[in-house]
């Protein structure tokens, strides 16, 4: 009994090993994927690995032309982008390979469990995909910063002699990860029809007011302007700021309620300044940029002129770094500021500050000519009348700064003119021993259509129609900073990839 056991054990044994010469055999010679396997879900079985590579290409340049709408509470915002926006990396070659292998790595019995175990229950390889983080986290910032109830972080600007602190307020912010986690799950799908995605958020709160923290920030001791001679460097002269911090805290502690609290600021002035040393500080024009602006508009004029005042005359020691908001302050009614032309939610509507955005943009171009380090900077949702797109640079106070640094050997001083319809920004240094000459430059990766919108208005006659607000096409571009020497290109630097969304055509037209 137990030798026909065994007899029936081996024979079963032998009888599999044969099946498995023969299954083998049959598949011998096969230089293709075998069947059952999907890569991102896209069947590839039966093909060989250029063709899977050229199938997988065509779904991808495929779904980069199609736009996916984000969308939070049920429509409540949302926001379009093209897919090939995202500037996502797919290393398809790894997971064709992956893909490959199946039923050809191990031993005989092992690819032949791969193989039918793929035939049968079927083998999915995922993609390793990966999204630019600069792309991600200007698409994050973004939204964040036009949700509604968004959160508004605190601050704080100089403003006629005092220290103005802005109190924020809690709201929504996009969940990063979250966000994230459905983009990449979305993008390595490859069969996936669906054409939006919800935005997670989560409520977060504004940074506390840490008024240490500003204090360190605004504190400074007077000091002279001075020069060394070898080797040759300029020192600007630092005007002595101080406030009474205990007092401070005292203030912000009674002011639970209040949006805003203002510090006066003690000035010390120093003895010697740039103007006095017995040498020109700033002889040489680094850089200049103009745009222009219709100068009949009175209440964006007054907007442009504001910003521009507190701008003209800035001095940055090398090292320093220079905050646009910081600078400029809340956009409101009491500053002055005026009601003009902003977007909003797809719209141009009218809203308080509107303008300062060409002020910001036009510095942001005398900026990169002058070869200094950006360190912030965000496009429009839409493309801008007053410069190309990918050279400008929007500011919204609490949530989207202008900064760049100084990174030059010697202070540098920036003088803004608003005049007849053009607005200017000089930025006058000494020029280094190796000058670099430099231009921007940009390509247009894609142009999004438009679309037409109409509405009714029971005011027009029937069969009249009325365009609201015109339309404009969306685009993504590159641009890049040209680094000339000698007029010789040394190199050309990536600066940034701008996703600008179609404005719609808006089109009234009668009830009837």
């Amino acid at each position: 009994m137990k030798n026909k056991k065994i007899v029936i054990i081996i024979s079963i044994v032998f009888i599999f090993f044969i099946l498995s010469i023969i299954f083998s055999l049959l598949n011998y010679g096969c230089t293709d994927i075998v069947s059952g396997v999907t890569i991102g879900n896209i069947n590839v079985s039966r093909n060989s690995k250029d063709n899977a590579l050229a199938l997988l290409n065509d779904l991808i340049s495929e779904r980069n032309t199609k736009e996916l709408n984000l969308e939070y509470d049920e429509k409540n915002y949302s926001k379009k982008i093209e897919i090939s926006s995202l500037d996502i990396h797919y290393d398809l070659e790894k997971s064709i390979l992956n893909a490959y292998n199946v039923g050809r790595t191990g031993n005989i019995f092992q690819c032949n469990l791969q193989i039918a175990s793929a035939l049968i229950f079927k083998k999915n390889i995922d993609i390793e995909t990966s999204i630019d983080e600069i792309t991600l986290k200007s698409l994050i910032s973004d939204i964040s910063s036009n949700l509604p109830n968004k959160m508004i972080q605190s601050g704080y600007y100089v403003e006629d002699g005092n220290l103005v602190i802005t109190k924020g307020s809690s709201g929504l912010i996009v969940d990063e990860e979250g966000l994230k986690k459905h983009l990449n799950e979305y993008i390595k799908d490859l069969s996936s029809k669906y054409t939006s995605l919800s935005i997670p958020v989560k409520q977060a709160s504004p940074e506390q007011i840490n008024l240490d923290k500003i204090y360190s920030e605004i504190h400074k001791e007077a000091q002279n302007a001075y020069f060394e001679e070898n080797p040759f460097k300029v020192y600007a002269e630092i005007k002595g700021v101080d406030f009474d911090l205990e007092k401070a805290k005292q203030l912000l502690k009674e002011s639970q309620n209040n949006e805003e609290i203002i510090i006066k600021l003690k000035y010390t002035n120093p003895k010697v300044k740039l103007k006095n040393l017995k040498i020109d500080v700033f002889p040489n024009l680094l850089s200049t940029f103009s745009t222009q602006y219709d100068a009949n508009n009175k209440d964006r004029s007054t907007n442009l002129n504001i910003a521009a005042s507190k701008i003209d005359g800035t001095i940055l020691s090398p090292g320093e770094e220079f905050s646009y908001n910081k600078i400029v302050g809340a956009r409101s009614i009491a500053a002055g500021y005026k009601e003009a032309k902003i977007y909003q939610g797809g719209q141009i509507i009218d809203g308080i500050g509107g303008g300062i955005c060409q002020i910001s943009s036009t510095l942001y171009n005398a900026v990169i000519c002058a070869n200094l380090k950006v360190t912030e900077r965000y496009n429009h949702q839409f493309i801008t009348s007053y410069v190309q797109p990918g050279r400008d640079a929007t500011v919204a106070y609490g949530s989207k700064d202008f900064k760049f640094v100084n990174n030059r050997t010697y202070p540098i001083r920036i003088d803004v003119y608003i005049s007849s319809g053009i607005a200017k920004v000089d930025i006058y240094g000494i020029k280094e021993k190796n000058e670099k000459e430099i231009s921007i430059d940009v390509d247009i990766i894609s142009t999004i259509p438009y679309e037409t919108k109409y509405q009714t208005d029971s005011s027009l006659s029937e069969g009249i129609e009325k365009v609201k607000q015109r339309g404009a096409n969306g685009l993504i571009v590159k641009a890049y900073k040209i680094i000339k020497q000698n007029g010789i290109t040394l190199s050309k630097e990536f600066l940034s990839k701008d996703y600008y969304k179609p404005l719609e055509k808006v089109i009234q037209k009668s009830s009837v």
